[in-house]
């Protein structure tokens, strides 16, 4: 199995917010723009996987500011490690200014997703390499997540977590 970047998974998913998508306030629904993450985030697992994926959990995501109607919204998302068959995918959220065309981050997620069989059973994914200092970061961080989400589901012991432990004995 061959080794892949970031870059192979990157998925963009752009379009308008429209009235029907949006709230009492006329900022779009955050079900709506989570249904549009889940979209690129489960593109970006196929690009890498090449098999049939399925989101296994979304483990975060920050409203950090809302969606007008009328906004261009850009989500894009892309593996940021790869497991042996779950893949962690990291989204961001850009809006576009109608007249400048200048783009402000407005959320991001992370979601998991299992590359599966055609009967539902985990298949192994391809390794991968970060390039840029952002990827290495989030690829990094990405053990220190999945360890603190199988702790805290009681699927490992804290003595198990040695990445978590780690950043508590510097």
């Amino acid at each position: 199995m061959i080794a892949k970047n970031p870059k192979d998974s990157l998925t963009i998913l752009t379009d308008m917010v429209l009235p029907g998508e949006t709230n009492a306030l006329n900022n779009l629904f955050g079900g709506e723009l989570l249904a549009r993450m889940d979209r690129a985030c489960s593109i970006a697992a196929q690009r890498h996987s090449r098999r049939i994926v399925v989101t296994a959990s979304v483990n975060h995501v920050a409203f950090n500011k809302a969606v007008p109607v009328g906004s261009v919204v850009s989500v894009e998302a892309k593996v940021s490690r790869a497991f042996k068959s779950s893949m962690e995918i990291y989204v961001d959220v850009w809006i576009e200014d109608r007249e400048s065309g200048e783009r402000t981050k407005v959320n991001e997620g992370i979601y998991t997703f299992v590359a599966v069989d055609r009967t539902g059973s985990p298949v192994k994914v391809p390794e991968l390499i970060p390039e840029t200092e952002l990827e290495i970061v989030r690829y990094e961080g990405a053990l220190r997540r999945k360890q603190l989400s199988l702790l805290l589901t009681g699927k490992i012991k804290p003595e198990q977590a040695t990445e978590l432990k780690a950043l508590f004995e510097k």
